[in-house]
């Protein structure tokens, strides 16, 4: 009876755990309308609209790395030709270093990337990203 009662909260305590998470994971997109604020200096999520110094963020959630008509730089375009699609994952990591990302992702100790801005807390990342899969 007690190893039924624990395995019995035991899943309980799981399936909380996955609903939390999963909750957390989600951001708000409100709230990463106004974080977007600080990106608007480089890019736009106007349909037909191009920045000179940063690729339109329109429809960049399921969208390959370096695919846009923007003049990308070299490790972002090995990274898109080494198959990196933008999934919410990806981009709140490379929102947070995106030097240092790239480097992992490609496997190389440094590289030369064009965005220096970093997004240090995680929450602004995540809505950030809940904004960007918003946009229509």
């Amino acid at each position: 009876m007690r190893r039924m009662i624990t395995g019995a909260c035991l899943t309980l305590f799981t399936f909380a755990g996955i609903g939390i998470g999963s909750a957390l994971a989600d951001g708000d997109a409100a709230a990463g309308e106004k974080v977007f604020t600080k990106c608007k200096a480089c890019h736009t999520v106007t349909a037909g609209k191009s920045s000179p110094t940063g690729p339109n963020l329109l429809g960049v959630v399921g969208r390959k790395a370096g695919s846009t008509d923007f003049k990308y730089s070299d490790a972002m375009t090995k990274a898109g030709a080494k198959g990196l699609v933008w999934d919410e994952k990806s981009i709140v990591k490379y929102l947070e270093d995106p030097k240092k990302y790239l480097a992992g992702y490609l496997g190389e100790a440094s590289v030369n990337n064009k965005m220096m801005f970093q997004l240090k807390d995680e929450k602004e990342r995540e809505n950030v990203v809940a904004y960007l899969k918003s946009l229509k």
